[in-house]
């Protein structure tokens, strides 16, 4: 088991910045056995970004059904350590289906209202984090699992659609909405991994037992928003190989 001290001293190495905003996607089978289990990790993380630091998660509904209630709604989807971070005391969780949870100076900012059918533009938790200078942290995952990806097929302006709903209280009832969403399948976002390395741009570690990965978030957008400006489609399958992106390849038809 790796003890408390020794995941502040990981985590310091990899580069994370005290005083600064961190947005981490996690999958914590990847990063046990560690001490004090979920807990102790937003522990370590926290003790790295100091009092002046501002720690954030993805806190999604997992169901597009259900009303979202961000005072009960789980997001287990998003993993044991993003579903533990939201319950804990003074952490703030964003009133959207496609929510996100911080604690520290930023909290507010960061998890005020966004729009539901535009739920990673410059108006939600991950454009906030990228216009604070933030950093992404991946541990156990890879850049399929990053939402700032996301931010910057919006910036880059693709065309690409699907269809979604989600099911928030208005006035406390339940209201329907339906939007298009840019979205796909997400696997070839692991070619972010060698656009940001080409560049000297993403750091390599461990944290626990995990592969950690660290980059800016304006590094992460700046390198994506190239290569779409050269490529709408490089994140899209070929049609027939996966049915969330040919959706994707529909929706540029219409």
């Amino acid at each position: 088991m790796i003890p408390q001290s020794q995941l502040v001293q990981q985590i310091l190495d990899l580069g994370v910045a005290p005083g600064g905003v961190l947005l981490v996607h996690c999958a914590f089978s990847k990063v046990k056995p560690i001490e004090g289990g979920p807990v102790g990790l937003i522990t370590a993380l926290e003790t790295v970004l100091g009092p002046y630091g501002t720690l954030v998660m993805p806190s999604m509904a997992d169901d597009e059904d259900p009303p979202f209630d961000p005072r009960t709604t789980p997001c287990l989807g998003m993993g044991v350590v993003a579903d533990t971070f939201w319950r804990l005391p003074d952490v703030l969780r964003s009133d959207s289906p496609h929510a996100f949870a911080a604690r520290g100076p930023a909290a507010a900012m960061i998890t005020a209202p966004h729009p539901v059918d535009v739920p990673h533009g410059l108006d939600s938790p991950v454009g906030r984090v990228y216009e604070l200078d933030g950093q992404v942290l991946l541990l156990g995952v890879g850049h399929e699992a990053n939402t700032t990806v996301h931010l910057a097929e919006y910036l880059a302006g693709v065309r690409y659609r699907r269809k979604k709903h989600a099911v928030i209280l208005r006035d406390g009832q339940p209201v329907r909405v339906d939007f298009e969403e840019i979205d796909h399948c997400c696997e070839n976002f692991r070619l972010v991994d060698g656009w940001l390395e080409a560049r000297g741009l993403q750091r390599r570690g461990k944290v626990g037992y995990a592969e950690a990965r660290l980059a800016r978030s304006r590094d992460i957008v700046r390198v994506v928003i190239e290569q779409l400006q050269r490529n709408e489609t490089i994140f899209l399958h070929p049609p027939g190989v996966d049915e969330q992106c040919d959706e994707a390849w529909a929706s540029l038809s219409r």
